[in-house]
């Protein structure tokens, strides 16, 4: 069975554990969704797969190269349980260094930053990846191939650890004792997601949580500082295209304006703030994440509905074609790509009142621009 395939199957697991969130939150009188930010953060997900579909075969094909050529030990073989534990444990390890530099290095940060992208906090956020992680992110994990893990170990644990931190994007689960001390959990993803000065750039860890314990990256939630979600700079935005190119935008400008090659280089490098020696001027003033003002333009019931039923009509169709996708030629996935965008760009419109309508003037506006 292809991975495209499991996601699909999983999907009605999803959507009702999303369902289940929400009814608690409700209850609780704690709902932590909006429709318009539910539907953008799931709209990414379904770009995410879709472009997932067309790079693997870049992707993979790496890993493949590498594992026929250069693996150390070809021997190790799928069969035994002790090479499917340790794929998971290296893996696992290797995910926290990608992670940790999606956080501190500008050109990793451009595609994770998708992630981060909510001002919610709840299951659809868990969805909302990115479409441009195989620019680079594939160079963490040929470690494995190198030692000899085969493809579908690679594969399979890869799509474990993917599945594993769905559940932790959740506000609905407090603190977990023991548990919270060794793997990721609410709690421990939640300080992730904050953009607090105590919680910013902690807590990487994707199913275990004492690699951070151990590389000085952990941080507990702490009663007295609730978590403040989103990025420092807010996308204000529900279209998954600017999503996606967000970040990118922001680096080229930068890369422009800044004198020398190797602090055109070093904008790529170095975290996303930086900036070269005699223009720290430039760095973004003090944050105060309790002054953010969230991105919620106002909804009308008929573009509500209708952003719906068109999300769902995207919805169906993405799945057809994920499951579908190892029989489509690469015209015919881009084809689908562009489709399915345009559909979700759609949906992001209606999510939208008319400009005219979401303008804010306010000082705190002003100084967030």
């Amino acid at each position: 069975m292809q991975p495209a395939q499991i996601i699909v199957l999983a999907a009605p697991l999803f959507v009702a554990l999303i369902a289940l969130e929400f009814w608690l939150g409700l209850r609780r009188g704690r709902n932590t969704y909006r429709l318009n930010d539910a539907l953008s953060s799931l709209s990414l997900g379904l770009m995410s797969q879709l472009v997932g579909g067309l790079t693997k075969l870049f992707t993979l094909g790496v890993y493949l190269w590498v594992y026929e050529h250069w693996a150390w030990f070809p021997q190790l073989s799928a069969a035994s349980v002790w090479v499917w534990v340790a794929a998971l444990l290296l893996y696992d390890f290797l995910y926290y260094w990608h992670h940790r530099f999606g956080h501190t290095s500008a050109l990793f940060w451009a595609a994770h930053a998708v992630h981060h992208q909510s001002e919610d906090y709840n299951l659809s956020t868990a969805l909302r990846q990115t479409s441009s992680g195989w620019v680079a992110g594939w160079i963490f994990y040929l470690p494995m191939a190198v030692i000899g893990f085969p493809p579908l170990v690679f594969v399979s644990v890869g799509l474990i650890d993917l599945l594993y931190q769905y559940w932790v994007h959740t506000q609905q689960i407090g603190r977990l004792g023991w548990f919270d001390r060794w793997f990721c959990s609410p709690s421990n993803h939640r300080v992730h997601h904050a953009v607090n000065d105590a919680y910013l750039d902690r807590n990487y860890g994707g199913i275990f949580i004492f690699w951070d314990r151990l590389f000085g990256s952990f941080q507990e939630e702490l009663d007295a500082q609730p978590c403040v979600y989103g990025t420092r700079d807010a996308l204000r935005s529900w279209n998954p295209w600017v999503a996606n190119w967000h970040v990118y935008g922001q680096l080229l400008r930068k890369t422009s304006s800044v004198p020398g090659l190797i602090n055109k280089l070093r904008v790529w490098w170095e975290p996303a703030h930086w900036q070269p020696a005699g223009q720290e001027s430039r760095a973004h003033p003090p944050f105060d994440p309790y002054a953010q003002q969230r991105f919620d333009p106002p909804l009308p019931p008929q573009r509500a509905w209708l952003a719906v039923l068109l999300f769902l009509l995207m919805l169906a169709v993405t799945m057809v074609l994920l499951w579908n996708s190892h029989l489509l030629s690469v015209w015919q996935q881009l084809a689908s790509l562009a489709l399915v965008g345009l559909g979700l760009w759609a949906v992001a419109w209606l999510c939208s009142a008319p400009i005219s309508d979401r303008i804010d003037h306010s000082p705190a506006a002003q100084r967030k621009c």
